[in-house]
């Protein structure tokens, strides 16, 4: 089947149910699931649809994220925008920043960036402070509640440690941005040590591939408007916001 047949089958399924799931695309072609995956990232790009976590929704149209993937299911998703992302947030640290580092894989992504050993990082991440660990890095590990399916830190414990530190710069992730709702994570007490962590900031950064726009998980943990917003590419419908910058290759 020819290129453009397919995305013809994407767009008219996609007309007809408003999201689909790369497996039912995969049945529905009988190909690959990486030419699926191609297929929905290249029409994502073209602006014919919104590219999400195993598959693709309408243009303009909300998703709902109340599952959330674990980290092992999202590691490669969006893997070459969450690098681009990623290096361009790490640039950003300075020599003798004190650091927040939330849990998250673009965040983890930075990792591979980060050289200044005068900087000194507290993170939820646990395999975070693994890794900053190994490569010589001043790292503080909250303490609290490990949450399985995101390697992070949680719960009151992590809140209140952080009411004692006060960052010059901190680094996010969200699972949803709109402007209505916010910055939004499926997990309430993983919302609460977000938003304790960026008040303790003086710059926030928040780093989101553009799947994350216009999708909506079940807690806010910040406005909309609360730091800057890095990501791969300007979604339509937010192209005059000051506060987003599409980073540079």
């Amino acid at each position: 089947m020819l290129t453009e047949q397919r995305y013809e089958l994407i767009l008219q399924l996609l007309e007809d149910k408003k999201s689909i799931t790369v497996n039912e695309v995969k049945d529905l072609l009988k190909t690959s699931e990486s030419t699926v995956r191609r297929d929905i990232t290249a029409l994502d790009k073209a602006g014919k649809l919104k590219k999400v976590f195993g598959g693709a929704v309408a243009k303009n149209y909300h998703t709902f994220a109340i599952q959330e993937p674990t980290v092992a299911q999202k590691k490669d998703w969006n893997l070459e925008e969450k690098r681009k992302i990623a290096k361009y947030a790490a640039s950003l640290i300075e020599p003798e920043d004190f650091v927040y580092l939330d849990a998250g894989t673009t965040t983890g992504c930075m990792l591979d960036y980060l050289m200044d050993l005068s900087v000194t990082y507290v993170t939820n991440g646990v395999s975070h402070a693994q890794r900053l660990v190994k490569k010589g890095m001043k790292v503080i590990l909250l303490g609290g509640e490990m949450k399985g399916t995101t390697d992070a830190v949680i719960g009151s414990q992590a809140v209140q440690l952080l009411m004692n530190y006060h960052f010059t710069k901190g680094f996010f992730g969200t699972n949803g941005i709109t402007k209505k709702a916010g910055l939004t994570t499926p997990d309430i007490n993983e919302a609460a040590v977000k938003s304790m962590a960026m008040e303790q900031c003086e710059a926030c950064y928040v780093l989101a591939d553009s799947s994350k726009f216009d999708t909506v998980s079940s807690v806010s943990f910040s406005t909309f408007y609360n730091g800057t917003i890095l990501t791969d590419r300007i979604v339509k419908g937010y192209e005059e916001q000051k506060h987003i910058i599409a980073v540079p290759e």
